[in-house]
């Protein structure tokens, strides 16, 4: 006697959800993500800067020394706030070294602003040092950047002054080396 193979059991779709279910469903996944999106945006938007006091301010430096940033007006200065921390502040140094070497004789000056503390910076600087001077801004650095505009206290965060002093560019985030292009066309050099 041979038994019967047995048969599979029936597949059951699930019922039907009704169209204006679907339709209410993906119409709040889609307004959760635009709000989530709307916020991430919000959050890293560059607020309006506040310069007072700005060029009055000094900072120590990795060598004991104080850099005054009064000294520094006068010729386009790109200031870069930075951490030994912050993987993409690290990424962009060589970029920023290398602009340095070539438009310091045409009067461009980079200052690196240390939102760190002066052992750690001291550190990667002797292993790895860079072309422009570096400053240590420390917890303050923070609060300063917030003051030149960036609401999210993220690093990098980078801004152009041009020779009169007056700032004309402002980034979160990593510089490429298209920034940099832009930002010299911007402070009035070729």
């Amino acid at each position: 006697m041979t038994l019967p193979e047995p048969q599979p059991a029936p597949v059951v779709a699930p019922p039907a959800r009704p169209l204006g279910r679907r339709l209410l469903v993906a119409g709040v996944a889609l307004a959760a993500a635009g709000a989530g999106a709307w916020y991430a945006a919000r959050r890293l938007q560059l607020s309006e800067p506040q310069l007072a006091g700005f060029w009055e301010r000094s900072f120590p430096t990795p060598d004991g020394s104080t850099l005054a940033l009064a000294g520094l007006r006068g010729r386009p200065l790109l200031v870069n706030f930075w951490a030994t921390w912050c993987p993409p502040c690290i990424a962009e140094l060589p970029l920023l070294s290398a602009f340095y070497t070539e438009n310091k004789a045409n009067g461009w000056q980079v200052l690196g602003l240390a939102v760190d503390k002066p052992e750690p910076v001291g550190r990667f600087l002797a292993q790895t040092p860079v072309s422009f001077p570096v400053a240590l801004a420390g917890l303050e650095g923070a609060s300063l950047t917030r003051e030149l505009g960036n609401s999210a206290g993220g690093l990098p965060f980078s801004v152009l002054f041009d020779a009169q002093g007056t700032l004309r560019e402002r980034k979160l985030g990593q510089l490429r080396e298209g920034d940099l292009r832009a930002w010299r066309k911007a402070a009035g050099s070729a």
